[in-house]
């Protein structure tokens, strides 16, 4: 009897010990999409062209590894598979969030703090019931299931998401759902926008979305949108919150979902200046963390690599020449806007014109020299596109450009040295980087399942 109370008394101690040790405050950054060749070029961009004698924060950190990402069906994942793998520790199939392939629920790191009295927030630069974001809180068999996902949220008790729109606040006939009401009985708060959010007073639960209708995200870096919500703030004002309605203890889920967006488009300039973005929000969190070095844990990571993006191409550049991406100040997607706009006016578009554009907002023609041949080509893609109204269109994720569109990208990726090889995903490793409080286990990952076990070990969830 008296061995055994011994025995129950070491357990004690080693679960005591375990707690004692556990962060306080804990981050977690996912780069949707960021593989390791995008890291590597905005670093390279960061060291080149920025002047930057330190490295991007994130690889600053003292513990760096790699992390595969297949899912339970596919030797390549998609973002519900993925996002459930990093914030469950479970694999499933494709498509599918917050289950197993036979549908059994499984639960977030982020749900099991919350019953251990942390504070919680989620926040991402594309919508708040998108597969990542929706991975620490929904259980659905579909990711598009989006008025179920957001029921989930509004019965999550979560303190606080952030996020561009909710998707399922009306039905396929477009009626009312009742979404923002079910949000609201849960106590939640829906403000639109910063000043919104930054006059609601004392509000305990908030769910914070982006006032800008047109757009199912933030809008794009490059872009120079003075934007009325981005990764950099968000992650501010997550963190604010957190320190006023759960002092003591917080976990905190950011995700840069544009570098996403980008990478599928194969915008090598808008993917960079995106995880640049992505750095500075990672930045306000070691700030933090230089603050309380001894309470916190923060983790960067990434879902998937998206587009395969790398340095160097075939018949390309004998120097990758990264300053290129400073004469880019339009991302492809608002060049899809602009040649829409044209298009739909019915008025007849001149080459020289169109020309003229390039040059100011691409610096083709201008600062970034073109040669004949991609020249000829430009000028075949511009008559079938917007002369003989032939052109064919190409499709990405999340929207679809003329070949033309398509075109200017590609030539002016080839000629700055940036290649790709997919609009889809790609299933190689991505990386991950942690600092603080049992960061010294995420040295040696080799799965992304692994990341939310080894936060669940270092919280004390398991032993």
């Amino acid at each position: 009897m008296f061995s055994r109370f011994l025995s129950l008394l070491a357990c004690l101690a080693v679960v005591v010990g375990a707690w004692a040790q556990a962060p306080k405050y804990i981050f977690y950054f996912i780069g949707d999409g960021m593989g390791m060749g995008h890291v590597m070029t905005a670093q390279t961009y960061n060291r080149t062209v920025l002047g930057n004698d330190k490295p991007l924060t994130m690889m600053q950190f003292p513990v760096s590894s790699l992390a595969m990402t297949y899912s339970a069906n596919s030797k390549i994942t998609d973002s519900a598979a993925a996002g459930t793998a990093l914030s469950t520790g479970s694999k499933t199939n494709n498509n599918m969030l917050g289950v197993l392939p036979d549908e059994t629920p499984v639960y977030s790191i982020a749900s099991e703090l919350k019953k251990l009295g942390y504070g919680i927030a989620i926040g991402t630069s594309v919508e708040p019931d998108d597969a990542t974001p929706g991975a620490f809180y929904a259980h659905v068999p579909s990711r598009s299931m989006y008025y179920e996902i957001g029921l989930d949220m509004a019965h999550s008790d979560y303190d606080m998401f952030v996020g561009s729109v909710l998707r399922g606040t009306k039905d396929a006939k477009g009626n009312d759902t009742g979404l923002v009401d079910s949000l609201r009985v849960n106590g939640y708060t829906v403000v639109e926008g910063r000043e919104a959010f930054e006059k609601q007073k004392g509000n305990d639960k908030i769910v914070l979305l982006n006032n800008d209708p047109r757009i199912m995200h933030f809008g794009y870096t490059i872009d120079s949108i003075d934007a009325n919500l981005h990764l950099p703030y968000i992650t501010q004002a997550c963190l604010d919150h957190l320190k006023r309605v759960s002092p003591d203890k917080f976990f905190m889920m950011i995700e840069g979902g544009n570098i996403d967006w980008a990478a599928h488009a194969n915008d090598g300039g808008a993917v960079v200046k995106e995880i640049l973005n992505f750095n500075e929000a990672i930045k306000i969190a070691y700030d933090f963390y230089l603050q309380h070095p001894d309470e916190t844990l923060i983790v960067v990571t990434a879902d998937h690599n998206t587009g395969g993006m790398q340095m160097g191409v075939e018949d390309g550049p004998k120097e990758v020449n990264l300053k290129n991406m400073d004469y880019q100040r339009i991302s492809i997607e608002m060049f899809e806007l602009y040649c829409k706009e044209l298009i739909e006016s019915g008025k007849a578009v001149k080459w020289d014109e169109m020309k003229s554009y390039l040059t100011k907002n691409l610096g083709l023609y201008g600062p970034i020299a073109v040669s004949e041949e991609q020249d000829e080509e430009l000028r075949d893609k511009f008559e079938d596109t917007f002369i003989e109204h032939s052109g064919s269109d190409v499709e990405t994720l999340y929207t679809t450009y003329n070949e033309f569109i398509e075109t200017v990208f590609d030539i002016l990726d080839h000629i700055t040295g940036i290649g790709w090889t997919t609009t889809s995903h790609a299933g190689d490793f991505v990386p991950v980087f942690a600092v603080g409080v049992g960061s010294e286990m995420f040295g040696n990952v080799n799965n992304n399942i692994d990341i939310p076990a080894k936060m669940r070990r270092i919280v004390g969830i398991v032993k």
